[in-house]
């Protein structure tokens, strides 16, 4: 191992991943606002350690000297998706941005490997302005369903456990797990419109839920105790019956109080 600061050598990869995170959870709450869903279920991000740069640089014979262009996913970024089909749209989003450039894909997906992995994996190039100077690293992009990365995690550390030498009994045990994931993916995007549905009913509940107790909260704040005191108790009776449509009918009642209080306010000012 040669003498370099490798705290100062992991700075601009630590800095690629972070940006690359918010990057694409602002992603995720936009497409969310402009559709209505997001293809995005999360993101998450990591650095490599030092240790497995160094196995992996000795594993594939690239010089201490060419770490930066030889190892290709010292900055990692995981997109986790819902559902399979997802995949190609997140990665469509991401070749027209202007902010990285995609330098080659690896479709793990349609090409599984042996062991049953899948994945779709993007190499790209991207800018990072340090306090010195701009610095393109290279990060990996990996975009999977929620099944395939808990089926990688645990190859992962079972890989890790016995040092990428897994026994044949566990290498067939993980095979069959991978195969029970591909068909849960599968199954997923069957009913895929009736998960949107669902999701969909449920966001708009607590939507409404969230309104009718801010409103409530606002008669307060204009001194309408009489009216805040008996919206409280209609929410209250609605809530336990779980009666949405008379829900709506509160928040509009309530929601028109607060406009009287306002323009009532609004003339005593004048």
């Amino acid at each position: 191992m040669d003498g370099r600061d490798w705290g100062t050598f992991l700075l601009p990869y630590e800095q690629a991943v972070e940006e690359l995170k918010v990057k694409f959870k602002t992603m995720r709450s936009e497409l969310k606002k402009r559709e209505e869903y997001a293809p995005i279920e999360f993101v998450t991000g990591r650095v490599k350690k030092l240790s497995s740069i160094l196995d992996k640089a000795k594993r594939l014979s690239v010089p201490m000297d060419q770490l930066e262009t030889g190892i290709e996913d010292i900055a990692g970024i995981r997109i986790m998706c819902q559902f399979a089909e997802d995949i190609r749209r997140v990665a469509e989003y991401i070749r027209n941005r202007k902010d990285l450039k995609v330098l080659y894909e690896k479709d793990y997906i349609t090409n599984y490997k042996d062991s049953g992995y899948r994945s779709f994996h993007m190499i790209v190039e991207y800018p990072v302005q340090t306090a010195l100077e701009q610095k393109i690293v290279l990060a990996e992009i990996q975009i999977r369903t929620l099944a395939m990365n808990f089926w990688a995690t645990i190859e992962h550390s079972l890989n890790y456990k016995y040092r990428e030498s897994l026994p044949e009994e566990m290498r067939q045990r993980l095979k069959k797990a991978a195969e029970a994931a591909f068909v849960l993916d599968n199954e997923m995007s069957s009913i895929r419109q009736e998960i949107l549905d669902a999701q969909k009913s449920f966001e708009d509940d607590s939507s409404l839920v969230t309104q009718a107790l801010n409103a409530i909260h606002q008669l307060y704040f204009y001194h309408l105790i009489n009216e805040a005191i008996d919206a409280q108790r209609r929410f209250n009776e609605l809530w336990e019956a779980k009666d949405l449509a008379k829900m709506k009918e509160l928040v509009d009642e309530v929601k028109a109080h607060l406009k009287a209080a306002r323009k009532a306010e609004s003339a005593d000012e004048v």
